[in-house]
């Protein structure tokens, strides 16, 4: 099989597997327990957090564990509704959020808030001048990704930044999880932002949320402090260590990684260009980890299938989606509910060989002739 979907998940890297063992291995006490081996375990975390805050240039308070991005944005967003509810019920986002973000929306929705959502350019980045229209005194949350999971596009969250410092009572959220490991961030614009480490080879089952010092957050989990008083729970030493490994790694690399991701990408779309019936939905914006593309009157759900019968792995949608529907950012960008419907996700890493890609085209040519007849 040709793995052609690391948007959604990544293999882990053997170091960070082994930092995961060695340091699970070492640290078995609780780190919330009070005696000697409690002790040491939870000074080891403090240390890991602390260089974690160096990588990433915050504050090791600002860091967060959590069992995932999900947990995170809901968290960020229902933690912050919660907390500031007194300043307002006003909320805007985007059609183009990870289920994670947009169904904590939903929830807030059926208890009162209202949720309005910004416009998308045909680059798929948002409308600014619609943002400032909507925004309001009573505006107590932005939430807009940095990159989203569909099309790739990175939005301009550093004007988002500027146009909010002018709303002292609206808190911006951002969620990181397409761009951390990939691509430069800039963790001071946003109060919180959110990521996982197994989208840049990391492991499953473990995420982060940097929130600013000054931000209080409603805790989804109640109970013990644990590293933080606003997520309770058992510290895993394990999956934290793990993240930093996963984190070293993709920032010492970066640089080379993004280059030849950039390559993958101009490859395949210059050998998909003849193609008459394909059209390419991603965006001059768009991270090169991120292809999104429609073929004319064939739903993407019927072209992954044929693909996964050529031994190709590829995703309609992000791996969270409702399945048997359009694409909202497709539909946002192109106004077009058929070419949505027919929209799919090629995603790549570093990892991705041109030998793959050359098998992917051959096989995509196979399915293209197959289901359109020409």
């Amino acid at each position: 099989m040709i793995y052609l979907d690391y948007a959604a998940n990544t293999p882990v890297d053997v170091e960070v597997l082994d930092s995961f063992v060695e340091i699970t291995k070492q640290y078995i006490a609780n780190p919330n327990s009070w005696h000697l081996l409690g002790k040491q375990t939870k000074l080891k975390i403090d240390e890991i957090t602390e260089e974690i805050a160096a990588l990433l240039k915050v504050k090791a308070s600002e860091i967060i564990y959590s069992s995932g991005a999900s947990e995170a944005n809901n968290l960020a967003i229902k933690g912050i509704a919660g907390s500031y509810r007194q300043n307002g019920k006003h909320i805007i986002s985007t059609c183009l959020e990870h289920p994670s973000v947009s169904g904590a929306l939903t929830y807030l929705q059926s208890q009162g808030y209202e949720i309005d959502l910004v416009d998308i350019t045909k680059d798929g980045t948002i409308d600014l001048e619609h943002l400032k229209e909507l925004l309001r005194k009573d505006t107590v949350l932005v939430s807009v990704c940095m990159v989203d999971s569909e099309l790739g596009v990175r939005q301009p969250v550093e004007e988002i930044s500027r146009i909010l410092e002018n709303y002292p009572n609206c808190y911006f959220h951002t969620d990181a999880t397409q761009a951390v490991g990939k691509i430069p961030v800039p963790f001071e614009v946003a109060d919180c932002i959110t990521f996982t480490p197994h989208k840049f080879f990391g492991l499953n089952g473990s995420g982060v949320l940097i929130k600013k010092e000054q931000v209080v957050l409603q805790p989804l989990i109640h109970g013990g402090t644990s590293t933080t008083i606003y997520r309770s729970g058992t510290p895993v030493i394990g999956l934290i260590a793990s993240t930093l490994k996963a984190l070293e790694l993709s920032y010492r690399n970066i640089e080379e990684r993004h280059r030849l991701v950039s390559e993958r990408n101009e490859y395949l779309k210059k050998k998909l260009l003849p193609y008459k019936k394909v059209r390419i939905n991603s965006t001059n914006y768009s991270v090169p980890h991120i292809l999104n593309l429609s073929v004319q009157g064939v739903k993407g759900g019927v072209f992954q299938e044929v693909l996964e019968e050529e031994g190709i792995c590829v995703s309609v949608k992000s791996a969270c989606s409702v399945p048997n529907s359009p694409s909202r950012p497709v539909y946002a960008v192109s106004k077009d509910k058929k070419n949505a419907m027919c929209s799919w996700r090629i995603s790549l890493s570093h990892l991705t060989s041109q030998e793959e890609l050359d098998c992917f085209l051959e096989a995509f040519h196979r399915s293209y002739e197959r289901l359109t007849g020409n």
